[in-house]
């Protein structure tokens, strides 16, 4: 791991990034609003001109007081800029309005976070999610995720994806290169991985293991791309320790799925695994590790997101890095025989196979 070794900042800067970690909550709810209510969006069609506070008040139809304090508020922020009391869009503006990820995330945190983080103290102390209650009365966020408002949902799904999605074709061929046929999918969620591996060979034939809820999403979706032959489902709390997996799998394959369980969980599923599979077969697991990542602010990211599932979606789970994996791996009894990092956005994919 290159980052977080030694102090970069000066005490100046330091003191001044303080400020804006006492104020995340208020300018975080300031850029939202300046983008939801269209705000930067007419400030950028403005173009070099700009627009007045008087014009911009006008165009998104709300008081010139309000958008006076989110437009200060802005500028601080380096959303916009102002010359000759005129607005145009600075260059994090046009970020808010237009990357995805920051879209992602910023959806993400206030439809399924934002509240549910008052409780992180109290989901430090207990072990238990005490901010999932803003949601709904689940013990974990996924028992709840067929029940979601579908604005709610689709934060939250649109935040899963982002991160798996576009590595799935890159990953395709190193998944299947050894002649896997038969792939149980540990996780499958709405049946993203499934759809993709069916599509990418008609010999493929992809069994689903999920919560109940989960796999009827799932099958709808299957069924509408006309895939039902290739995908079948199988409905297992992976929780419960006495539920032995299937035998009779290639390989077993697990996206984005165990950093939702604590360490002594990732090992029992994976000790699950190991009993499940014959002496060929293998699994194969695909994670965004912290400490892989190739930029900071990518490590960042994952860094914050353990908070998510600290305070809202199970309470003793995170965004873990490889070291911290990799003992649970070997704990189970596996060895990994291929590694390759640095996959699109932030994903690890590791093959392994029972240790000899």
């Amino acid at each position: 791991m290159k980052f977080f070794k030694k102090e970069t900042r000066t005490a100046f800067k330091a003191k001044e990034i303080a400020q804006w970690i006492a104020f995340g909550p208020v300018i975080f709810q300031s850029a939202r609003v300046m983008r939801d209510t269209g705000i930067l969006t007419v400030i950028e069609e403005s173009k070099n001109t700009g627009l007045t506070l008087a014009e911009v008040a006008a165009k998104v139809k709300l008081p010139e007081y309000g958008v006076r304090v989110l437009l200060e508020s802005g500028l601080s922020m380096g959303l916009v800029l102002e010359n000759d009391h005129k607005y145009t869009l600075a260059k994090t503006g046009y970020f808010i309005l237009h990357d995805e990820l920051t879209k992602v995330n910023m959806d993400f945190v206030q439809d399924i976070c934002y509240k549910g983080m008052f409780s992180l103290d109290k989901s430090i102390e207990n072990g238990k999610p005490e901010g999932l209650k803003e949601l709904g009365p689940w013990k974990t966020v996924y028992e709840g995720l067929s029940q979601l408002p579908k604005d709610i949902q689709k934060s939250w799904f649109s935040f899963d994806h982002f991160f798996s999605d576009d590595a799935f074709p890159d990953v395709l061929p190193m998944v299947y290169k050894d002649g896997i046929k038969n792939i149980l999918d540990i996780g499958g969620n709405t049946g993203k991985w499934a759809t993709i591996s069916a599509k990418y060979s008609p010999d493929v034939k992809v069994t689903i293991m999920d919560l109940p809820g989960q796999l009827e999403m799932a099958k709808a979706k299957i069924a509408a791309e006309g895939l039902s032959a290739q995908v079948s489902f199988l409905a297992v709390n992976i929780l419960d320790e006495k539920q032995k997996l299937p035998k009779g799998f290639d390989a077993i394959w697990m996206s984005q799925f165990l950093d939702c369980f604590s360490e002594a969980e990732i090992v029992s599923i994976l000790k699950r695994c190991h009993e499940a599979l014959d002496d060929n077969g293998c699994i194969i697991i695909m994670e965004p590790f912290w400490d892989k990542q190739q930029h900071e602010i990518a490590a960042f990211c994952l860094q914050q997101t353990s908070l998510y599932f600290t305070a809202i979606a199970n309470g003793n789970s995170q965004m873990y890095s490889a070291e911290v994996f990799i003992k649970c791996i070997e704990q189970a009894g596996f060895e990994i025989v291929e590694e390759t990092d640095n996959i699109c956005l932030s994903q690890t994919l590791l093959k392994c196979k029972k240790r000899k």
